[in-house]
């Protein structure tokens, strides 16, 4: 049969109708999972075609997976974290949900001041357990969708829950209907999907929700998540690891729409922002991300990353506003006491400093051969060095005009005497035995005693 595909306006073959399989032993995927090696990526070499939605967002869930794998944060700090996610997001929304737990009375009362906040974006969502009782919780803080959680490997249905397939979607469905009843919009968290029986399960639980969500007039959001971080973005890599094939195969064969379409991706395998992206590129209109990256193991997908793939994407910002992200960066260093890696990107105290003296002096000459962009404009976050070793007259010259904000005439070049006097002395310090960078205090004291104190330590 033939149908007029809206989405292609082109005839199509209508699809196939997947029906569960109720194995009696589990598919744990042996020949890609071995578990003593690691994961092998296998192709069947067919391609899917790339549709990114006209619409594109990004979901938070810092307040949730993020505060799973840190000490929690306090309400104070959740608030002033939600305000500064806010901004980030900008006025249209690109942020557009965050999702909290409803657990304790510290959860709620977190939820209640972030509500006080008046702001539209990001949203309130939550994430509970499928009781009665955590429904009608979720109703009386007013809040209108909900994070569910539905397993879907065997590693989770047989060896975790310990049931049949056709056991475990009857508990899920009973699960959704329960959401129903109180009148909330679930978001079904497809856990462990890039391990799952993409066709013998996952697709034919979908079409159930698909049919159950028409009749209840109440959409029913798919979050995809890839638990373990084993998906990958690569064209034509077979099911159940294929990004693009997991996202074309929930819209092509269940009906998903791309705006109730959320991935959900791990960094296990440094893929947790490409697959996110990959997840953009063909159909998938959110992307579910923690600030910092900070999440189980290894950590969510970073949320400031994806704010600068939309930008990379789209050729805009659309309203965000990048400067909030050094501004959270600092907030979780000075105020939580997050030890951020010095050289992670955008966030990094170091991502954008150099050590290298050949690199220094390519910044001094134009500042656009060594950054990456104008990190002072979108980061409010200016190029520096560290001084070092390897630093060179040109790093100790680009050092003193950074610091002491001199511009024009007033430029130090590397040719100047008291670049000169500072790289004996630093030279001196090295050939004693020393491995470790300046501080600013070691060289804004050598910097004015070398000067007759014109440059005086700034502290």
């Amino acid at each position: 049969m033939l149908e007029l595909s809206g989405k292609t306006n082109l005839l199509e073959q209508k699809s196939y109708i997947y029906q569960l399989q109720d194995v009696e032993e589990p598919n744990l995927y042996r020949d890609l999972y071995t578990y003593e090696d690691v994961p092998r990526i296998s192709f069947n070499h067919r391609r899917v075609p790339m549709g990114m939605p006209e619409d594109i967002w990004i979901t938070d869930t810092t307040f949730r997976d993020g505060q799973q794998s840190v000490e929690p944060y306090t309400v104070e700090q959740i608030v002033e974290i939600f305000k500064l996610m806010s901004k980030l997001g900008g006025p249209f929304g690109l942020i557009r949900q965050s999702e909290f737990f409803v657990y304790s009375e510290k959860d709620r009362k977190a939820i209640e001041e972030c509500q006080d906040l008046g702001l539209t974006f990001p949203e309130i969502t939550t994430w509970i357990r499928a009781t009665k009782e955590d429904f009608a919780l979720v109703k009386d803080l007013g809040i209108r969708e909900t994070g569910i959680l539905t397993s879907c490997s065997d590693y989770h249905i047989f060896n975790k829950l310990k049931m049949s397939r056709r056991e475990a979607m009857d508990h899920y469905l009973k699960t959704v209907a329960l959401a129903f009843e109180a009148g909330i919009a679930p978001r079904c968290h497809l856990e462990d999907l890039t391990r799952a029986d993409f066709y013998g399960f996952v697709i034919p639980f979908v079409n159930e929700l698909m049919k159950m969500s028409a009749d209840a007039g109440i959409p029913v959001k798919i979050r995809a998540c890839d638990t373990m971080g084993y998906g990958v973005p690569y064209p034509e890599v077979a099911i159940p690891r294929s990004v693009p094939g997991i996202i074309y195969g929930l819209q092509h064969y269940s009906d998903v729409r791309s705006e109730m379409i959320e991935w959900h991706g791990h960094n296990d395998f440094y893929k947790a922002v490409a697959n996110a992206s990959t997840a953009w590129l063909y159909g998938a209109s959110a992307v579910n991300c923690s600030l910092l990256g900070v999440g189980e193991r290894s950590g969510n997908v970073p949320l400031e990353a994806m704010v600068i793939e939309y930008a990379s994407l789209r050729g805009s910002l659309d309203g965000m506003d990048p400067t909030a992200i050094t501004e959270i960066a600092e907030y979780f260093t000075n105020e939580i006491g997050y030890s951020i890696p010095p050289m992670t990107p955008f966030v990094g105290r170091y991502f954008n400093v150099t050590r290298a003296g050949i690199h220094a002096d390519g910044l001094m000459k134009d500042e656009e051969i060594y950054n990456i962009f104008d990190t002072k404009k979108l980061l409010n976050k200016r190029p520096s060095v560290l001084i070092g070793k390897t630093s060179g007259l040109a790093g100790i010259a680009y050092w003193i005009n950074d610091n002491y904000d001199l511009e024009g005439p007033d430029l130090v070049d590397k040719h100047d005497p008291l670049v000169f006097r500072l790289k004996e002395w630093i030279d001196h310090e090295y050939e004693g035995g020393r491995v470790t960078t300046l501080s600013a205090q070691e060289l804004e004291t050598k910097i004015a005693e070398f000067s007759d104190n014109k440059y005086l330590p700034r502290g």
